[in-house]
């Protein structure tokens, strides 16, 4: 494992889905690509999903769930066959958010790359996901080949009053407190992180992953847009 690059899962850094707001958060979504670029052609991505799942690099998907029909992939694609260009987006897979916005990322960064993503249940506490962590830690460091690890995964949702999750100002210093973190790799505060942080699971892991810390962090991006805590950074195992 040669690195670990921590980025949102927010559609809206998309620029086919973010409107008007694709100038606001042109700082996230640059620090994003570029944390990406950083890693090897092969990536495991973590996220946070409904359910436990393993989600094979030639996968394809699409955001069109999310107002825009904007095709990605998790691996270099083969040649377009004939029709599919006149297919609905019915015909790919339907994939969670971490997955889509790892696919995407992908794009921008390494089209070279092929990545298998790892969504894991938000319902897991944190000594599984941290277990789970640690499982994949002892998986990665049996690999010859470098592999890069992508965590793709949200703060709090809560931040402002027109946040998706509506406002809670108990949210605030919790938010602050994760993106010190983040940024100085203190998994063992990821350890502690309450239920209402959206990416929890992903964090947790992340800190099972890392093991006591990581030899190096950077810290590229940090805020709420929108109400909802966004990071960006890299670790170095």
């Amino acid at each position: 494992m040669t690195a670990i690059a921590l980025t949102p899962s927010a559609p809206v850094l998309v620029p086919e889905l973010a409107g008007t707001a694709a100038v606001e958060v042109a700082t996230f979504r640059d620090a994003a690509v570029a944390a990406a670029a950083g890693l090897p052609d092969r990536w495991i991505a973590i996220g946070v999903g409904a359910a436990d799942a393993v989600i094979d690099p030639n996968t394809r998907g699409t955001f069109a769930g999310y107002g825009v029909d904007v095709p990605v992939a998790l691996g270099p694609e083969p040649p377009e066959p004939p029709g599919r260009r006149h297919q609905t987006p019915d015909a790919v897979t339907a994939l969670p958010l971490c997955a889509l916005f790892a696919g995407w990322l992908r794009g921008q960064a390494n089209p070279a790359a092929r990545a298998e993503v790892r969504v894991y249940s938000a319902e897991h506490d944190a000594e599984t996901a941290m277990a789970i962590g640690r499982s994949l830690r002892a998986e990665l460091d049996a690999v010859a080949d470098p592999v890069g690890v992508l965590v793709v995964a949200d703060g709090a949702n809560t931040l402002t009053p027109p946040a998706p999750g509506g406002y809670d100002p108990d949210a605030e210093p919790v938010q602050a407190a994760l993106d010190d973190a983040l940024a100085g790799g203190d998994t063992a505060a990821l350890a502690g992180l309450p239920g209402f942080v959206v990416g929890r699971v992903a964090y947790q892991v992340l800190a099972g992953l890392a093991g006591p810390r990581p030899r190096a962090t950077k810290e590229m991006a940090r805020g709420a847009p929108y109400g909802v805590g966004y990071f960006v950074g890299v670790w170095v195992p």
